[in-house]
């Protein structure tokens, strides 16, 4: 997975006024940590990151962080959380947390459904159960999302996290073995609309047809 480059400065100013400042020069306020990194207020330009996703195409962007503060230094992160305005979505805060490229992480990993499922077709509905699943990997070998081919599935059919194939270098994390994917029938109470429906239709053709044989007397 490629590194990216992203400029940043040392944040002194802190506090709600401060970060209000920062971001109508649109730039966002950030800390930087790690489980050997201590805590560093850092200021980044907005339309940086936009780049950075734009040319990525991936959540699990893999940044080198070039931290200008007098002289320079270069960390290695991910973002950890974003914080945006529920009205604007404008960058609010960042954390971006420090990691190795020799060393394991756990992150999530959005599932995509593919295939056209014979479920469906059957007159089922496809249920995605489990949007994201854990799994544990070097950086580079972040998948950008896990496909699930539900083709084969029936209705009535689900698909289980161990039954999902990922490359060697990943591992799916799980406790249990939760279902994914699930093909369900339709409801009850849908075809007992239907029925309702059909029973009404019999009722109005039998009232119509007794008025015109009263009529034709």
């Amino acid at each position: 997975m490629q590194t990216f480059d992203l400029k940043a400065s040392e944040r002194k100013g802190t506090g709600k006024g401060a970060a209000r400042g920062l971001r109508r020069q649109g730039l966002v306020p950030a800390v930087l940590y790690g489980p050997k990194t201590e805590s560093l207020a850092l200021t980044i330009s907005a339309v940086d990151l936009e780049k950075v996703y734009e040319e990525s195409g991936s959540e699990h962007v893999i940044l080198n962080l070039i931290i200008e503060n007098g002289g320079t230094q270069n960390r290695t992160a991910m973002v950890k959380e974003i914080q945006t305005s529920p009205l604007t979505s404008q960058y609010l805060h960042i954390d971006f947390y420090e990691i190795s490229l020799e060393k394991e992480i756990t992150v999530k990993v959005q599932v995509e459904i593919t295939g056209k499922c014979k479920g469906v077709e059957n007159g089922g509905f496809l249920q995605l159960i489990r949007h994201e699943l854990d799994v544990s990997c070097l950086p580079g070998n972040i998948p950008g999302k896990i496909e699930v081919d539900a083709s084969d599935l029936d209705v009535g059919d689900s698909l289980h996290v161990e039954d999902i194939d990922v490359s060697d270098k990943v591992r799916l994390l799980y406790d249990s073995n939760f279902t994914v994917v699930t093909v369900v029938a339709p409801t009850v109470e849908e075809e007992e609309v239907v029925e309702e429906e059909l029973e009404e239709a019999e009722e109005i053709a039998a009232e119509t047809e007794a008025e015109e044989e009263t009529a034709n007397e």
